[in-house]
Formats: structure tokens, C-alpha cells, sequence
């Protein structure tokens, strides 16, 4: 249906500028994980490996991700966000062209940990300068600019096949080097000097020393889960994170995390529906497959293929949340789609107990991808809606934590259950029963994803109206 605009609605030509920007960072880094994730039995090949060494080009960069994401707020105050922006992406592309000319396994995985440590911060960023541009009107451009980040892990079995099949390894990273260099170019050229709207501040080095390898060692736990070294980064990671919550609450503004923002009625229920969502995303793309593959008997190329409608679903789903949100408000939308991603895995319990029917696999998956794609970007503009301009550094950071907390949380928690039910059941022949009930599980946690939506605002306008409420709270509460 096509949007009629008027004058107020219309979004300045910069807008789309910062835009192209922005999506350009997130794609190239979604790209790059996927082209080496689906490379690893060829790097083992070329550079004389195992498997366990090479899987560290994946593991390095992502738990590299991790360690730096927590200083995005810190490092915009200080330095900006065009300048960082151009000082993570030049080191992007210089260490992707380092990842090229590596000469064994070890400085292979050494190049792709600086590359995760400078790609860590794209993704935040770009979310951050969307909200920057798009003020009120986040829903519809967020809509429009999720359509190529999705693209990257589409297009990235395709091209690193092709790449494989024609050409060197070395050019997997090679090939970001033009796209790299016109990044660059345009980040000069649309995004906005904010320099002298800075606001240094004194790094908070008891929190980063305690949250940065917090989050490594959660992350490394959750994929570990099996082994002792995994039990013990988690129990590990638990102690640092909990420290750092009750030394970082004190400081407020001076932290490195303002936890401040989470007593915030809106960004708190965004943040819980954004850990959730994400969570339950991760979890079921852990699940189903298995199932598929286990249960059911299919080969994993096939299973590719049965998972299609799921992205097809969350593509329709994008294009729309600008009208739909403007129509309907945030909280009917983000309610609506987790309605329709609850439906959509209710016919799993069903598939679990009588085995794969395509007629009922392929419009399940469809309807649960529009209802989790319906979700996150409503649940977003609340948030960034709710927060002063001056904070979203900071709002950026929290949720983009959060967010990647809730993935391995709730994938550890449906795993882990699989695991006890599949022990209890014991011969093969009754695997089914284990699929069922976590399934069961599954919908489970689609109902609290449910209720944390219907706690999101109504619409856009209204955010701003309860931010001068709680701020008026505030202040009195400060005054007294």
C-alpha cells in the first residue's frame, strides 16, 4: 500500500544520505561474517589446519565484537560520531586487506580479531546515526534500511562460493577493500562534523575492565556449553557483569553504561522486548534446523532451503513498518507481529509429534518471520524516541548489549533443555517427544516476548509525552 505523505512527513534528501552510510557499514560487516562462516572447510584446506584451529577466524572476530562494543558510547562522546565512523572503517578495510595477505592459520585468526575489534563498532553506529537522522520518523527509514543488511548473510554463501570455485581464498577479504574505500568516500561526504557537539568524559576503566571480558567469557560460555572451560566462563563472566552492575549504578552519567536509562518505563520495556526478540530469533534458528536435520532426516543443503520462507517473511515485513507504525502505533505493531510469531511456532508442537509436513513447515516459517521482522524496529524507535539526543551514544551501546546478550541466553536455554530431554527420552526412536516439548518451551518464550510488547508505548508522540513526565518525576524526586 503505498504511503501518502505530507509536507511534515517527508524526509530531507540528507536523510537518505546518512542513510546509504550507515547501511553500507552493517552490510559489509554482516557479509564478511557470513562469507567465512560457510569458508572454514576451505581455509582448513588452504592454510593446512584443523577444523578446531580455523574455526578461530570465526570465533576471534565475533568475541572481539564483543570486548569492543562496550566503549561505542564512551568513544562517540569523545572523538564524534563522523570521526569515529571513519576511523573504524578505514581499520575495517585495512585489516581486511592484512586478512588477504595473511600466511598461515595463526595470523589469519590474529587479522580477523583486529578486523571484529573495528567491526564491533559499525553495527551500533549505524543504528545510532539512523536515529540521529530519523528522529520520529526511525520506523519507516529503519524499515526501508534493513532490506540490504539482510541481504549479507543471503548473498554471502552465494559470493564466497563463487569465490572459492574462480579465485583465491585471499580475496574473501579483498573483495571488501572497494567497497571499503567507497564507504569512506561517502562517510565524508553525507555525514554531518559533530564534533562541537561532543561531550568528553573520563573513561570508565573499572567498568570496562570488568564488562568488556565479561561479555567474551559469556559469549565463549554459551557456545561451549559442553565442556568445563565453557561452565567456567560463564560462572566467570556472571561474577564480572554482576560486579560491574553494582559498581557502575553510583556513577550514573560517569559510567560506562548510564544504567540510569533502564528505569526509564519505555527503555526498559525496549530493551526487554529487543532481548527477548533477538533471543528468540537465535534460539529457533539453533532448533529448527536441528530438528530438520535429527528428527526429521533432511540433508543440511535441503534444510536451507525448507528454512527460505522464514527471511521471505521478515523481507515483506520490513518495506511496511513505516506506514504500519505511522497507522496503527508502536505498541499494536510490535504486539501485532509478536501475536503472529507466536502463531507461527504454535504448528511447531504439532510437527514435533507427527514429523515434517512442508504444507504446514513453509506458512509457519513465513508468518513467524513477519511477526519477529514486525517486532524490532517499533520496539527501537520507543527507545531511541525515549532518550534525550545528547544520550544516545549511550542508549546505542546499552542496546546493542543487550540485544547480544539475549541471543546466546536464550539459545544456551533451549540447547540446554534439548540436551536434558533427549538424555531422558533415550532411544532415537522417541526424539520426537524432546522436540515437542521444547517446542513447548519455545512458545513459552514467545508469550513473555507477547506481554513485554504490550508494555511498549502507544505511539511516537506519546513517548515524548511520558519522557516529560518522568522527567518532571525526576526532578522533583532530586529536589526532595
Amino acid at each position: 500500500m503505498p504511503e501518502t505523505l505530507s509536507s511534515a512527513d517527508r524526509l530531507d534528501p540528507s536523510v537518505w544520505k546518512i542513510v546509504s552510510v550507515a547501511v553500507l557499514g552493517s552490510f559489509l560487516s554482516q557479509l564478511d561474517a557470513t562469507v567465512v562462516n560457510v569458508s572454514l572447510s576451505s581455509l582448513t584446506v588452504e592454510l593446512h589446519s584443523t577444523l578446531t584451529v580455523i574455526q578461530w577466524v570465526t570465533s576471534g572476530y565475533l568475541l572481539a565484537l564483543a570486548l569492543m562494543l562496550p566503549l561505542n558510547g564512551w568513544l562517540v562522546d569523545r572523538i564524534g560520531a563522523k570521526t569515529l565512523y571513519l576511523w573504524c572503517f578505514s581499520a575495517f578495510t585495512l585489516s581486511s586487506a592484512l586478512c588477504g595477505l595473511a600466511w598461515s592459520a595463526n595470523s589469519l585468526i590474529a587479522f580477523r580479531i583486529l578486523q571484529g575489534m573495528s567491526g564491533g563498532l559499525l553495527a551500533p553506529m549505524a543504528q545510532m546515526m539512523l536515529a540521529r537522522a530519523a528522529g520520529r520518523h526511525m520506523a519507516r527509514v529503519m524499515g526501508y534500511a534493513a532490506l540490504p543488511v539482510m541481504l549479507g548473510p543471503i548473498l554471502g554463501p552465494v559470493i564466497a562460493g563463487a569465490i572459492l570455485q574462480h579465485a583465491s581464498w585471499r580475496w574473501l577479504f579483498l573483495v571488501n577493500l572497494p567497497v571499503g574505500a567507497l564507504a569512506i568516500l561517502l562517510a565524508v561526504l553525507f555525514l554531518p562534523n559533530d564534533r562541537e557537539e561532543t561531550t568528553p568524559r573520563d573513561l570508565d576503566l573499572l567498568g570496562l575492565a570488568l564488562l568488556s571480558p565479561g561479555l567474551v567469557l559469556f559469549l565463549y560460555g554459551s557456545d561451549h556449553m559442553g565442556e568445563r572451560t565453557g561452565l567456567l566462563a560463564l560462572a566467570t563472566a556472571a561474577v564480572l557483569i554482576t560486579i560491574f552492575l553494582r559498581t557502575a549504578a553510583p556513577k550514573g552519567a560517569n559510567a560506562l553504561i548510564d544504567l540510569r536509562l533502564f528505569k526509564s518505563r519505555i527503555f526498559s520495556a525496549s530493551a526487554t522486548t529487543q532481548f527477548l526478540s533477538n533471543g528468540i530469533m537465535y534460539a529457533a534458528q539453533m532448533l529448527v534446523p536441528i530438528y530438520l536435520i535429527r528428527a526429521c532426516g533432511r540433508s543440511p543443503s535441503a534444510t536451507g532451503w525448507l528454512l527460505a520462507p522464514l527471511g521471505l517473511g521478515m523481507v515483506c515485513a520490513y518495506p511496511c513498518m513505516g506506514f504500519l507504525t505511522q497507522r496503527f502505533g508502536i505498541r499494536k505493531v510490535s504486539s501485532g507481529g509478536a501475536l503472529l510469531a507466536l502463531a507461527g511456532t504454535l504448528p511447531f508442537i504439532y510437527l514435533g509429534g507427527h514429523g515434517l509436513i512442508l504444507a504446514v513447515l513453509a506458512p509457519a516459517l513465513f508468518f513467524r518471520g513477519m511477526g519477529l521482522g514486525a517486532i524490532g524496529i517499533p520496539s527501537l524507535t520507543a527507545a531511541y524516541a525515549s532518550v534525550k539526543k545528547q544520550d544516545l551514544p549511550m542508549a546505542t551501546t546499552s542496546l546493542n548489549i543487550v540485544q547480544r546478550l539475549g541471543g546466546p541466553t536464550l539459545t544456551t536455554v533451549c540447547a540446554t533443555f534439548l540436551a536434558w530431554r533427549l538424555r531422558s527420552v533415550g532411544t532415537p526412536g522417541m526424539m520426537s517427544g524432546a522436540f515437542t516439548s521444547t517446542f513447548v518451551l519455545l512458545c513459552v518464550l514467545h508469550v513473555l516476548l507477547l506481554v513485554a510488547a504490550l508494555r511498549l508505548p502507544v505511539s511516537v508522540d506519546r513517548v515524548a509525552e511520558q519522557r516529560v513526565e518522568e522527567e518532571s518525576l525526576n526532578l522533583i524526586e532530586v529536589a526532595e
